[in-house]
């Protein structure tokens, strides 16, 4: 039987107390709930090391201030947290959770200036987030919804709020038989899949959606270096959608996704390609180092 994620053995860390995974609990009028006031972060731990765990932390607290939502700490105490956090679950292989939110106080409206920010971290064992398309390559379905423009939220933010039309979308494509639902931008470029990053291989060169309006992940940067490192031109543009027809192999980005082929995106197929390997495996390298 599979535990879920109420019920489960471990330990929570809670605004600055580890609690008992099943106590780690909140009012339901909180106002995350309501107003969809909440920010967050996805890390892995791999070896007993969150890779680019500092970064993280930093961005964490970015979101809250793009958001007008000050988290009351620092990148140190956040680090000591997750640090706690993993040492009492006796983890060094693992998926860490970080989440901010406005909880209930005084404030049951729009307005929560005068709700405390609260915080959590927790985290959980988690293999592949895609099974076994690191072999055979994920296949993708093309979502309905859009990115929105960055004129209606700050879209370099990783808030929760951002997330419901990739549930809807990702929803939608398992529905057909997909893993996952790739995703336009409000213009009609290519974007991202419902929680990771594109890239695309064309001649030797790779290209990947220039991220204007939705989350520059810190994945996706990554393999941008490594791939400059190697001395491979890297494009990062607006992709057309009538371009997936030429591209020849592609891959997925994301702390939860790692680096993920691509063998199928609607009617569009991919060759799960050397360069593809080769940076799936760089990368494998690079984090467990």
């Amino acid at each position: 039987m599979i535990a879920t994620y109420d019920d489960r053995d471990g330990k929570i860390w809670m605004d600055g107390t580890l609690v008992d995974w099943r106590d780690a609990k909140v009012h339901v009028l909180t106002h995350a709930l309501h107003y969809a006031s909440s920010v967050f972060e996805g890390e892995r731990c791999y070896n007993g090391k969150i890779f680019k765990s500092r970064e993280h932390s930093a961005r964490l607290l970015k979101s809250g201030e793009l958001l007008d939502m000050p988290i009351p700490y620092t990148v140190d105490q956040i680090e000591e947290a997750k640090t706690a956090m993993l040492k009492a679950n006796g983890w060094t292989d693992a998926y860490v959770r970080a989440v901010a939110f406005r909880g209930a106080g005084a404030d049951m409206g729009v307005s929560a200036a005068r709700n405390k920010v609260q915080m959590v971290i927790a985290g959980w064992e988690w293999g592949a987030y895609y099974g076994d398309a690191k072999m055979k390559g994920a296949k993708l379905g093309i979502s309905k919804w859009k990115r929105p423009s960055p004129e209606t939220i700050p879209s370099q933010a990783k808030a929760a709020g951002l997330y419901m039309i990739c549930t809807m979308s990702k929803h939608e494509a398992e529905a057909k038989g997909f893993s996952d639902a790739m995703m336009f931008d409000y213009r009609g470029y290519v974007a991202e899949a419902t929680g990771a990053n594109m890239f695309f291989v064309k001649d030797g060169e790779v290209h990947t959606p220039k991220a204007d309006c939705f989350l520059n992940g810190l994945t996706r940067q990554t393999v941008i270096q490594i791939l400059k490192e190697r001395g491979i031109t890297v494009h990062e543009r607006h992709i057309e959608a009538n371009e997936l027809e030429g591209f020849e192999e592609c891959w997925l980005t994301g702390t939860a996704a790692e680096c993920t082929p691509v063998s199928q995106i609607g009617d569009y197929n991919f060759e799960v390609g050397q360069l593809t390997r080769d940076i799936t495996k760089t990368y494998e390298a690079l984090v467990r180092a």
